[in-house]
């Protein structure tokens, strides 16, 4: 019988940032000798909770600010949360800061090895799959060139091309579907609609009305570090634009 438990679940979690109340460097140091630094405390997330089917896509919608982006990080495990717990059932594909791990002075040929070994290929793997990876990128002109040569949407074709070559069972998408033209666009969505239809759990941030309601089957808004709403992505944002609408 297959597993039925979730693929993501958040039970209670809180995640606070502990910010430095001098700004400037000219602050800072005096503050820092006197041994008078001070930091205040700012809750992004404060006691949520949700759970993310197997197979589910899930919009996640907010202001600037709402924990949104902490929340992907907490699933894809480069931060912990404060208290609570973040469970995650398969294999995640963050495609959260693309190319986070590419190395300026390596060729973009020596970057999708070491950025795919850091998502968790093997040589052997990434060796089968560099062919599909540099040819969906569409960067082969340039492959052999250091990266630190990169315009920055370069790097992110580059960087989205390993990290969808992962085979991801849990894929985790911030709002970065923004850069490269429109033909490059248009196939980043053909390859998460496929991604869909193969059952991989995705959890996509965007600001994009349109794109999360077409795309995903259920969408949470959060604001004041909770959760507002959940559900049907047109009823959430609904609930979103009614708060826009009166300054909440």
């Amino acid at each position: 019988m297959p597993d039925q438990s979730p693929a993501v679940e958040f039970h209670q979690v809180t995640k606070v940032f502990n910010l430095q109340a001098q700004k400037t460097f000219k602050e800072f140091l005096p503050a820092m000798l006197r041994g008078h630094q001070t930091a205040h405390r700012h809750t992004v997330l404060d006691n949520i909770s949700f759970q993310v089917q197997k197979g589910e896509s899930i919009g996640i919608i907010g202001p600037n600010g709402s924990g949104k982006s902490t929340i992907l990080k907490l699933v894809a495990g480069v931060m912990s949360p404060t208290s609570g717990k973040v469970v995650v059932r398969g294999k995640v594909s963050p495609l959260i800061e693309l190319g986070a791990g590419f190395h300026p002075e390596l060729t973009g040929r020596e970057n999708v090895y070491l950025n795919g070994s850091i998502l968790g290929l093997t040589q052997s793997q990434i060796k089968e799959k560099i062919g599909s990876i540099i040819d969906f990128s569409e960067m082969a002109e340039f492959i052999d060139q250091p990266v630190k040569h990169y315009s920055s949407g370069m790097y992110m074709r580059l960087g989205f091309s390993i990290a969808v070559h992962v085979d991801p069972e849990i894929l985790i998408i911030d709002e970065i579907l923004a850069v490269g033209d429109a033909s490059f666009q248009q196939k980043c969505f053909e390859k998460m609609e496929i991604f869909k239809k193969q059952g991989v759990t995705i959890l996509y941030v965007s600001h994009s009305q349109p794109s999360v309601v077409s795309f995903c089957n259920r969408a949470i808004y959060l604001n004041h570090s909770q959760i507002i709403d959940q559900g049907a992505p047109p009823q959430v944002f609904e609930t979103y634009q009614r708060d826009i609408a009166s300054g909440q």
